[in-house]
């Protein structure tokens, strides 16, 4: 799975919550998962810099 997938399969769980200790999991793994896509991010902006 894609950290692109993984991140929109937490949102679609966000709307389905039914506890407070699950909100909080799932925010945390949100959290995460977008500072890894954030890497991966700087990662390519950085790759694509020495291109030039």
């Amino acid at each position: 799975m894609t950290l692109y997938d993984h991140i929109q399969e937490l949102r679609a769980e966000l709307s389905n919550v039914s506890s407070e200790r699950e909100l909080r999991q799932i925010e945390a793994e949100m959290a995460a998962a977008r500072a890894e896509l954030a890497q991966h991010d700087a990662a390519f902006e950085a790759w694509l810099a020495r291109l030039e």
